[in-house]
């Protein structure tokens, strides 16, 4: 009997871990391709050089990306996850990248120009890029990042702060909701203040409470899945003259003290895995 027990535990192990995994919407770094588009040399060599620090293929890989998903990445900036997601997702899937509203009344001069430059950089590479799908996103009178319901992930790095900044946070997790299918994941990554900073001093530092995002998604209707440190930074005091912007790739002081924040790195991020039921 101790003979068949101890034949049978590799299995038994094997599909309890199996399972585990499923159920945490994790996988096995299986899918050369999503390696294939981030080890690409037609990345722009300064986004390459921040592989480090945003791990780009762990921090996919954890929110359970594939190849065939509809997936809508929020506020794109010059296109960093862009020059990942586009060739990855090109044969078989469907990238959606919702940027600022640049039309809108009190859209700045900075916002016009980054979704110009954004779109540039699209029409400059139609091999690439040309099946990239650009929406607005600016919570609450642009919210339908793509059509409700048809989303299998939804993404955003470094944001939620901004949101705050802004005081539709709370607007961008209901359309992130609306956006999903049921079962389809919310991806966030942002950077993470000390326990028990207020909003206020969120506004000023650039980070977040963890609990606040978990709160956030809650209220929208999603069921946090999982919390990955692949983007921990445990060198990152959190207490800059010019918040998290005095860090890499900011350098909000210029030269002063830049080596010192060189090698501190960038901020220290939550990464977090919500579902919607």
């Amino acid at each position: 009997m101790r003979k068949i027990l101890a034949q049978l535990m590799p299995v038994w192990f094997a599909l309890l871990t199996t399972g585990a995994a499923s159920a945490a919407g994790l996988r096995p770094a299986d899918d050369p391709s999503l390696a294939q588009a981030i080890a690409s040399g037609t990345r722009t060599q300064e986004f390459r050089a921040r592989d480090i620090y945003r791990h780009p293929l762990q921090t996919l890989e954890f929110f359970g990306i594939r190849p065939d998903q509809t997936v809508v990445e929020i506020s794109p900036g010059q296109g960093w996850y862009t020059e990942i997601l586009a060739p990855y997702l090109h044969d078989h899937g469907r990238y959606y990248a919702a940027g600022p509203a640049a039309d809108l009344p009190n859209a700045s001069e900075e916002t016009k120009k980054d979704v110009a430059t954004f779109r540039h950089k699209l029409d400059a590479d139609p091999a690439r890029y040309g099946n990239v799908i650009v929406t607005e996103f600016r919570p609450p009178l642009r919210a339908d990042i793509c059509p409700p319901g048809s989303a299998d992930l939804v993404l955003t790095f470094r944001n939620v702060h901004n949101w705050i900044d802004g005081g539709y946070e709370q607007d961008a997790f209901n359309a992130f909701y609306r956006a999903l299918k049921p079962g389809g994941v919310l991806g966030v990554v942002e950077h993470r203040a000390k326990p028990y900073t207020t909003l206020e001093q969120t506004r000023k530092s650039g980070y977040v409470n963890e609990d606040y995002v978990k709160a956030l998604a809650a209220n929208a209707g999603f069921r946090f899945v999982a919390a990955s440190p692949v983007n921990y930074n445990r060198r990152d005091t959190k207490d800059y003259p010019e918040g998290v912007w005095t860090l890499p790739p900011t350098f909000a002081l210029g030269d002063k003290d830049k080596a010192k924040y060189l090698a501190i790195g960038e901020s220290d991020r939550m990464t977090l895995k919500f579902v919607k039921p």
